[in-house]
């Protein structure tokens, strides 16, 4: 994929990239595989905001795509598609019965492909696109989607560009190198898919104007430096610019940019080098 510059029309276009979609064979999706995406605003099971200046933007369709195909599954590469609701392309496929389906399309990934589930009797061969469990896949190797519980389906490793690198193999378990430098344990039955996601160039996109982030669905977001004393930690003082005066806090007061803010300690056990051991070093 390759990254196309806008016209300088006007202000806004000036310096505005876009995707080049010369890679998707189809703008067609399958009917029966996709799914009106409901507006949430940010907000989660009972309601709450939690995730803020978030609203609006464009109608989507996601596309349900199987993040734990059967094994031993046996199927052609038919279509590459856009999907609206991630930032990596999918694959369209067909099985050998005839049953459509979608999956995440890797770095190179083409029509007519043939790709492969392992399965206990039908082995998958070493190749991009195939999904093998961690014990069969050679040291060294690149691989995405990567189950974090064996036979729950890919969990991490699924954006746009992103790879994993699998570096050891002690006892039960797999070591492996994540896309943020984490070096990460999981177990050996976990399944994975070779090689890295495509549409790598999406990190390098210049989003260029207000409009389009909109259309994206994120609203706006003022600076706490900008407000009043009464409505933010960092706002008021007398006219001009200034800075925060303070460590940065969020609207409520609380510590931001560098507190950790991690619950899950209970997977902890499986973390064997932490991303931040580099940036501490520096």
């Amino acid at each position: 994929m390759a990254v196309k510059r806008m016209a300088p029309t006007t202000p806004a276009r000036r310096g505005m990239t876009s995707q080049d979609f010369d890679q998707i064979t189809t703008r067609k999706p399958v009917k029966s595989l996709i799914v009106a995406r409901k507006q949430k605003s940010g907000r989660n099971n009972t309601g709450r905001i939690t995730s803020r200046h978030r609203g609006g933007g464009a109608k989507r369709f996601i596309r349900l795509v199987e993040f734990n195909p059967e094994a031993g599954l046996k199927a052609t590469v038919e279509h590459i598609e856009y999907d609206p609701g991630r930032t990596a392309r999918i694959a369209r496929l067909r099985d050998e019965s005839g049953r459509l389906s979608y999956t995440l399309a890797t770095h190179g990934m083409r029509q007519g492909q043939v790709v492969q589930v392992s399965g206990d009797n039908t082995p998958a061969a070493i190749e991009q696109g195939n999904r093998l469990k961690l014990r069969d896949i050679p040291l060294g190797s690149t691989i995405n989607n990567i189950e974090l519980v064996a036979g729950r389906g890919g969990q991490a490793v699924r954006s746009a560009g992103a790879s994993a690198q699998l570096t050891a193999k002690e006892g039960k378990y797999a070591m492996v190198r994540m896309p943020s430098g984490e070096v990460r344990k999981f177990h050996l039955e976990c399944m994975a898919t070779l090689g890295s996601i495509g549409n790598e160039q999406h990190q390098n996109i210049k989003i260029g104007s207000a409009g389009r982030k909109r259309h994206l669905g994120i609203r706006p977001q003022v600076r706490g430096v900008a407000m009043n004393a009464v409505d933010h930690p960092h706002g008021g003082g007398d006219g001009g610019q200034h800075g925060t005066g303070k460590p940065p806090r969020t609207p409520w007061g609380q510590l931001t940019l560098g507190k950790r803010t991690r619950r899950r300690k209970s997977t902890n056990n499986m973390i064997v080098k932490s991303r931040h051991d580099a940036k501490r070093r520096k």
